[in-house]
C-alpha cells in the first residue's frame, strides 16, 4: 500500500549517501481546499511543498524553513514553509494563468530568485540564502542552490499533481574528520545515476520501500521508520491582534472610521478574523503599567 503523509529517512550504507523521501496527500489536499490554482501553478507549488519538507528534514532545528521563488512573470511568488515538527503550509500568487506546458523559468519570468530562509524562532537571527533562479524545473533550481551554497553534495527529485506531492533527496554523508563524499566520487555519481531513473509517476504512486528497492536494487538500503507530516497554519486571532497593535492607534481608528470594522484574511489558510469598533478600542487601550516600587531605603 502507498504510504500517505509520511517522511522517511534512508541510507545507502555502503555508498556514504543518505536520503529523505516524502509523500503528501491529506497535507496537500488541505492546502488545495483553501486555494484554487491552475494546474501548472498547482504543480509548482506542490513541488515546493515537497522540497521544503525534504530540506527541513535534513536540519536539526526548532524553528521554520521557508522556500520562496519570486519573479516578474505570471507566477510572481511561490512560498512553502516547514517546521521541525513536520508541519507545512504554502501559497502561490499569479497575475495570469500560464500555459500548462510552461517551465518554471517561463512562469517566474525575469529577475527570478530562489530563497531559503531559516528562522530559528524565539527572536533568533535569521539566515537567508539567495540565488538567481536557474533550470527548467524547481528540482533543477534547488540543485543549483545546493551546488552554490551547501558543502555537502545534495540533490532533489520532485513531483506533484492534483492528488499528491512527493519528492526524494540525496545527500552525501560527512566522513571522518568532516570530509564528505564529493560530487566527483564514484559512489555519489552512481547513486545519482540510479535516482535519475525514477519518474514522477513512480514518486507519486509508489511507497518508499518499493521505490527505493527498484532504484537501488544493488545497494544496501536502510529505511528508517516514517514520521508524519501535516498541513498546519499557526495563525490565530491573538497573532493578528498583535500585528494590528503594531500599526498604532491612529491607523486602527482610521480603518474603523472608514470601513466600520477591520477584516483580516490569512493568506495561507484563508481564515478570516473580524474586529468591530469595540474590539478595535480594546486593541488601542493602553496596557496597564505597574508603578515603580518606592525606594524606602534611608
Amino acid at each position: 500500500m502507498r504510504e500517505t503523509d509520511t517522511l522517511h529517512r534512508f541510507m545507502l550504507e555502503e555508498a556514504g549517501v543518505r536520503g529523505e523521501w516524502v509523500h503528501l496527500d491529506a497535507a496537500w489536499q488541505a492546502l488545495l481546499e483553501r486555494h484554487d490554482y491552475p494546474p501548472v501553478v498547482r504543480d509548482l507549488l506542490g513541488q515546493a511543498y515537497a522540497a521544503v519538507a525534504l530540506t527541513a528534514a535534513t536540519l536539526k532545528f526548532d524553528g521554520s524553513l521557508i522556500l520562496q521563488v519570486t519573479g516578474t512573470g505570471p507566477v510572481h511568488m511561490i512560498v512553502a514553509q516547514a517546521d521541525g515538527q513536520g508541519r507545512l503550509r504554502g501559497l502561490a500568487r499569479f497575475r495570469e494563468t500560464p500555459p500548462d506546458d510552461a517551465t518554471l523559468a517561463q512562469c517566474a519570468g525575469d529577475n527570478a530568485r530562489l530563497m531559503l530562509t531559516l528562522d530559528p524562532g524565539d527572536g533568533g537571527e535569521r539566515y537567508q540564502g539567495v540565488v538567481e533562479l536557474e533550470g527548467e524545473t524547481l528540482a533543477d533550481a534547488m540543485n543549483v542552490y545546493f551546488e552554490r551554497s551547501e558543502q555537502l553534495p545534495t540533490r532533489l527529485w520532485l513531483a506533484a499533481n492534483d492528488r499528491s506531492a512527493a519528492g526524494m533527496l540525496l545527500q552525501a554523508v560527512p566522513g571522518e574528520g568532516g570530509h564528505a563524499v564529493t560530487r566527483d566520487s564514484e559512489d555519489w555519481s552512481r547513486a545519482n545515476i540510479l535516482a535519475d531513473t525514477t519518474t514522477p509517476e513512480e514518486m507519486l504512486e509508489l511507497d518508499a520501500g518499493t521505490l527505493l528497492g527498484r532504484l537501488f536494487a544493488e545497494e544496501r538500503v536502510r529505511l528508517f521508520d516514517g514520521t508524519p507530516v501535516q498541513f498546519h497554519c499557526p495563525c490565530s486571532r491573538e497573532r493578528v491582534a498583535e500585528t494590528l497593535r503594531g500599526l498604532g492607534q491612529d491607523e486602527i481608528r482610521s480603518i474603523i472610521e472608514e470601513q466600520g470594522r477591520i477584516e483580516v484574511t490569512c493568506e495561507f489558510c484563508n481564515a478570516q478574523y473580524h474586529f468591530d469598533p469595540v474590539d478595535a478600542e480594546a486593541l488601542c487601550a493602553t496596557r496597564t503599567v505597574q508603578p515603580p516600587t518606592p525606594d524606602t531605603r534611608q
